[in-house]
């Protein structure tokens, strides 16, 4: 399945966020799998696991659900996809729990879409205690550096490290829904995620253009091979409308993402 999003110069964050809340109401949530205990046929999927050299997936403490936005290209949306969606679950059901996880290492783009920025504190189990706002709790590596123009610098090594202490070292709990912002690209940081973690979906978010759409795809092919089910295909900057005269031109392309859904 696909949403395409018409935007008046690219993105109207009012018209946006509309269609995110109808969207994900009629699909994306009913599609998520209740969180039930332990099946014999998730413990011999664990076996399996174990067998072929891959680590045991743990939750995460106090999170019922975890849904990953991914791109296989930088600059498509994603963030702004992941914010949108967190909002619209909040939105949604006012009882219910979200939070959001900026997993972009080297470019965390949720502190400043969130309008949040540390310090980070310490409770007494010595976790992190998440930043919040909108009701929606917030951990980002843009929380923790000293000035928000200095870049990581960092090795794969260093950054695995780093994903490991924002799912384990967070006080994340109790959560309904963590919506986790993950990096462009097939690489490190998507593999250990997702051996490392039950994640009950991902959301794929892609433009019109057909270099982005081959990079999604590649994306939607990692998930599936990685047995992470796919819960939607959202293309973004499907159109430029003239505030003028309202005329919609398709200026990337047309019915990329609903092509690619298709398949």
């Amino acid at each position: 399945m696909a949403l395409t999003v018409c935007s008046r110069s690219f993105i109207n964050r009012s018209r946006f966020s509309s269609l995110v809340y109808s969207y994900f109401n009629k699909n994306i949530v009913q599609m998520l799998p209740p969180c039930q205990a332990a099946s014999n046929s998730t413990k011999d999927a664990d076996q399996s696991r174990m067998q072929r050299g891959l680590p045991k997936k743990l939750p995460i403490g106090g999170v019922d659900q975890v849904i990953v936005v991914a791109s296989g290209k930088g600059g498509v949306g994603k963030s702004t996809t992941a914010v949108n969606l967190a909002l619209s679950l909040k939105e949604l059901d006012k009882t219910k729990l979200v939070g959001i996880l900026d997993a972009d290492v080297y470019g965390p783009s949720i502190p400043k879409m969130m309008n949040l920025k540390g310090p980070v504190h310490l409770n007494k189990q010595q976790l992190m205690m998440p930043l919040v706002n909108y009701d929606i709790k917030c951990m980002s590596m843009g929380f923790l550096i000293e000035d928000e123009k200095d870049p990581i610098v960092w090795r794969g090594l260093m950054v695995m490290s780093a994903i490991q202490r924002l799912l384990r070292q967070v006080s994340w709990g109790p959560l309904d829904y963590l919506v986790v912002d993950m990096p462009p690209g097939t690489g490190d940081v998507q593999l250990t995620m997702s051996q490392n973690i039950p994640i009950d979906g991902a959301v794929i978010v892609t433009t019109p253009q057909d270099v982005a759409l081959l990079d999604a795809r590649k994306g939607t092919e990692m998930f599936r091979k990685v047995e992470v089910p796919v819960l939607g295909v959202v293309q973004n900057m499907s159109a430029y409308e003239c505030p003028k005269c309202g005329h919609t031109e398709h200026i990337f392309g047309k019915d990329g993402a609903t092509n690619l859904a298709k398949k």
